[in-house]
């Protein structure tokens, strides 16, 4: 008799919070929870990867030029850091990046910007992006 197998849903975080709001500090305690309780699991392949997207005003903390004070978290490191750790992508909308003044430099020859301020990791995607991690099985969490 065989028991049957059971595959735990991909965790999907949509950050939507701006990085000086605490749902955003605690997006990131969480991703880094998860990622390190999975790294110490001994069966390999048995945790679904983590995957991220952050949408709205989470967008601003992927701009390489926002200045953070020395006693407040920089959550771009942070999450910088957490992604060269673990390979995780960091996606952030096109859209709202644009509307918030982030750009990658394709987007700036594009759309005829002086600049661009895309931090690096992060990786500016449309919402089909999100889709496609949604109709995955996954396990929705918005911060």
């Amino acid at each position: 008799m065989t028991t049957p197998t059971t595959t735990a849903s991909t965790p999907l975080l949509l950050i939507t919070a701006d990085p000086s709001h605490p749902l955003a500090q605690l997006a990131l305690r969480y991703a880094r929870a998860y990622l390190q309780s999975s790294s110490n699991q001994e069966e390999v392949g048995r945790h679904s990867p983590l995957n991220v997207f952050f949408y709205a005003d989470a967008a601003h903390t992927a701009n390489r030029l926002r200045w953070q004070s020395a006693d407040q978290i920089d959550l771009t490191k942070e999450w910088q850091t957490l992604a060269e750790q673990y390979q995780l992508s960091l996606p952030v909308c096109v859209s709202t990046a644009l509307s918030r003044g982030i750009s990658d430099s394709d987007n700036s020859k594009r759309h005829q910007l002086d600049t661009e301020n895309l931090a690096q990791g992060f990786t500016l995607v449309g919402l089909s992006e999100l889709a496609m991690m949604m109709q995955e099985d996954c396990r929705l969490v918005q911060f």
